[in-house]
């Protein structure tokens, strides 16, 4: 019995020291590329205004999806929001693009994770509050229904995104080759 212990030990020592580290962080990025990359991109496209700098102009979607009862109270005319409210709409328009692509090709991973978790929490509280999801579309957890809209399915972006701030991007990421090209400098130093 020891000696299969012993095995089982060393096998997955030996796949922890060398697959986890460059698998699971390349595989945490690449399942939120297929699953919300382009998910918070065409978010974010909703929200441009006309012409090449829409995206410093957020049109009437982006007050109404990040501030839905704020725009409601002002009958939907965003002008009355004032310069506060309209670079916290223009911030996390940019979020969307930017963050997620950071993410995805690794450069600021623990960073762009972070702002992503703030994202996804601050997404679910205007869900919630803001939009009025219905509890049932929410969800509870140990439920024994695993695909409400909030509580389930972001726990697990939420987790995914953890894992990036624990970890890092990995070794197959922008962050590694900034790593790298950054250590011969400092050891000569």
């Amino acid at each position: 019995m020891n000696s299969l212990i012993s095995l089982y030990d060393r096998t997955f020592s030996m796949l922890e020291e060398r697959v986890a580290a460059i698998a699971l962080p390349t595989m945490a990025r690449l399942i939120f590329a297929g699953t919300l990359l382009v998910y918070y991109w065409n978010s974010a496209m909703t929200k441009l205004g006309d012409g090449i700098f829409g995206l410093f102009s957020p049109n009437f979607n982006a007050y109404v999806q990040i501030l839905p009862r704020m725009s409601e109270a002002v009958n939907y005319d965003a002008s009355q929001l004032g310069a506060f409210w309209r670079l916290l709409v223009v911030g996390a328009t940019i979020g969307e693009f930017v963050l997620p692509l950071l993410l995805v090709i690794g450069l600021f991973t623990r960073f762009a994770a972070l702002g992503m978790i703030g994202f996804v929490i601050a997404q679910s509280w205007v869900d919630i509050f803001g939009h009025g999801v219905a509890a049932e579309d929410r969800g509870s957890w140990f439920d024994g229904i695993p695909d409400a809209l909030i509580f389930d399915q972001r726990a697990f972006w939420i987790f995914v995104l953890l894992y990036l701030v624990f970890r890092g991007a990995g070794p197959l990421s922008v962050d590694a080759i900034l790593r790298a090209r950054a250590l011969p400098q400092m050891s000569a130093a």
